[in-house]
């Protein structure tokens, strides 16, 4: 049986995980939280979070907790995982990390702690829908130059990074197809747009779980492709779907969301 450490348990992302894992007969075995939360100490059964006695441990056990999982899942922030994944990969755990809002420096430090150290796999997002939403842009490439390609995501108002992980990762995929130098992410007075720019707006408004509209604009005619996310049992669903493939791959690199699905 399968056996998950949740970093951020009893948070939305985490409860949503350990649910969405439990539901399909997986254990959560491990379960940590930050060193001043108030469930510290208690077990995910206390908090209704599911029937396991799983005691949830402060970061700072993050070790024993993880001491007999398979796999750490981490959605939480990117000064946690600096100091989390090390852990996780020292002690030989697969590792699934959904977070976002790494700087460039703590991306690459992140990349080259797990790359040729554990199997991972490391996502902007674990929605089905928008990993076939990436692969969609393959096809978007045949679109005349004269038109332009703009991003718009909304999400809630605790959401502390933008653009998002998904818009930006979907803004380089695109930048790298049409050969834009050069990100816009608002506008203001007299700003027209140049022929290198991507364009990424971001909204942060109400309990918005997550909604991405990719606008294609032609002289002409304009095509729009969205993807609305329900809830975070979206990507709860997608982060199990890719611990179970994880769970079967034994060499030690980083995968993408497009490897656990088959889209690549």
């Amino acid at each position: 049986m399968l056996k998950l450490c949740v970093a951020g348990a009893a948070g939305r992302m985490g409860i949503a995980i350990i649910k969405t894992a439990y539901s399909k007969g997986i254990q959560t075995v491990g379960a940590i939280e930050s060193l001043n939360c108030p469930v510290v100490g208690k077990t995910l059964r206390d908090i209704g979070i599911s029937d396991q006695d799983t005691k949830i441990l402060s970061c700072d056990q993050l070790a024993s907790a993880l001491s007999d999982a398979d796999v750490f899942v981490s959605f939480t922030s990117p000064i946690a995982d600096l100091q989390n994944i090390p852990i996780a990969v020292n002690q030989g755990k697969r590792v699934i990390l959904g977070t976002t809002g790494f700087t460039s420096e703590q991306n690459s430090t992140i990349i080259n702690t797990l790359n040729g150290k554990v199997p991972a796999v490391f996502s902007p997002n674990y929605s089905v829908g928008i990993n076939i939403f990436f692969k969609l842009v393959d096809i978007l490439k045949v679109f005349p130059s004269e038109y332009d390609f703009s991003i718009n995501e909304i999400h809630h108002t605790g959401k502390k990074d933008a653009p998002s992980g998904t818009a930006k990762k979907l803004g380089e995929l695109i930048s790298n197809m049409r050969n834009y130098t050069k990100t816009i992410t608002g506008r203001d007075g007299m700003s027209s747009r140049l022929p290198d720019e991507m364009e990424i707006t971001s909204m942060r408004t109400g309990g918005v779980s997550g909604i991405h509209t990719l606008t294609i604009a032609g002289p002409h005619e304009m095509l729009r492709i969205e993807h609305t996310a329900f809830s975070r049992d979206t990507l709860a669903q997608g982060a199990v779907y890719a611990a179970e493939w994880l769970s079967k791959q034994n060499v030690p690199k980083i995968y993408s969301m497009a490897d656990v699905l088959g889209l690549t």
